[in-house]
């Protein structure tokens, strides 16, 4: 939440201390002013994005990048955990497509009638929602039929397991093309909302994986184009023998060498620390 950091920020940087911030807010996708109370109050600021170097160059003012924490993150996982995930969450050996419908009820209940309209044009393959740690089993249950699969607080051993996916956007686009899982973004918001964000929003994409690689990487369906008949055009380009795949399996790679390699954290720390003994 940058408003309370940066209010953080500028008290403690009033009291002489000197100021880190590691993982940089999204300023330069809104409220691109925020730059300037940063010069102000940041000593220095850590950025996860190769694009945001650039971006705050914009401004005089030197970010340092450190990589994306989500490297280190998916090589965390336990390989018999892998293994084990079908028959754990009795799946069966059909292949999977994953449904990441994002986190928050309102978004949750607009993106997933959308997403499940094409199940029935894929029936070789099984469909598993990615349930949020902050929605119960209980809450998806009541807005889905009962033979469709989901699996809670799994979304990276889903996505270790899953061919395809239909992605809302955010941080999950990028986890997703992080295990090589090729995808279709998807964002339907209430129309209101959608109008206002467009006027507020200053990238020309929705995914981080397009924003990083400033090209169309994965499909954006947004609003009226999110419908059944697109999401199930797309969907097929990018499943096996899709005309997509293997464009996109091939960007992936391009998009894993720009985030850098693992250790994102701890080379922050290295550099907070050599900076605090320099001074």
């Amino acid at each position: 939440y940058p408003g309370f950091n940066l209010r953080i920020a500028k008290y403690v940087k009033s009291m002489e201390i000197k100021v880190f911030y590691y993982i940089s807010p999204q300023i330069w996708a809104w409220k691109q002013s925020r730059v300037h109370k940063i010069k102000q109050v940041v000593d220095q600021m850590y950025v996860i994005l190769p694009f945001e170097t650039a971006f705050y160059k914009q401004f005089d003012y030197d970010v340092t990048f450190v990589g994306h924490p989500l490297l280190d993150a998916i090589e965390e996982i336990d390989e018999n955990q892998i293994q084990d995930f079908r028959k754990e969450n009795q799946l069966d050996e059909r292949p999977i497509i994953a449904l990441l419908p994002g986190s928050r009820k309102q978004e949750i209940e607009r993106m997933l009638e959308v997403m499940l309209s094409v199940k029935d044009q894929f029936p070789d393959y099984q469909f598993v929602i990615a349930g949020a740690p902050s929605q119960s089993i209980a809450y998806y249950q009541s807005i889905v039929a009962s033979d469709i699969k989901m699996v809670s607080d799994q979304t990276y051993l889903l996505l270790k397991n899953a061919t395809a996916a239909l992605v809302t956007s955010g941080t999950a686009t990028l986890e997703t093309a992080l295990f090589n899982v090729p995808q279709v973004v998807c964002y339907k918001g209430g129309s209101i909302s959608y109008q206002i964000a467009k006027r507020l929003i200053k990238v020309d994409y929705i995914s981080l994986v397009n924003l990083i690689l400033n090209k169309e990487v994965v499909k954006e369906l947004i609003q009226n184009e999110c419908n059944t008949a697109n999401l199930i055009t797309e969907l097929r380009a990018v499943l096996p023998n899709g005309a997509k795949r293997k464009a996109i399996l091939d960007d992936y790679i391009i998009l894993k060498q720009e985030l850098g390699g693992g250790g994102a954290s701890e080379f922050t720390a290295s550099a907070m620390l050599k900076t605090l003994k320099r001074d």
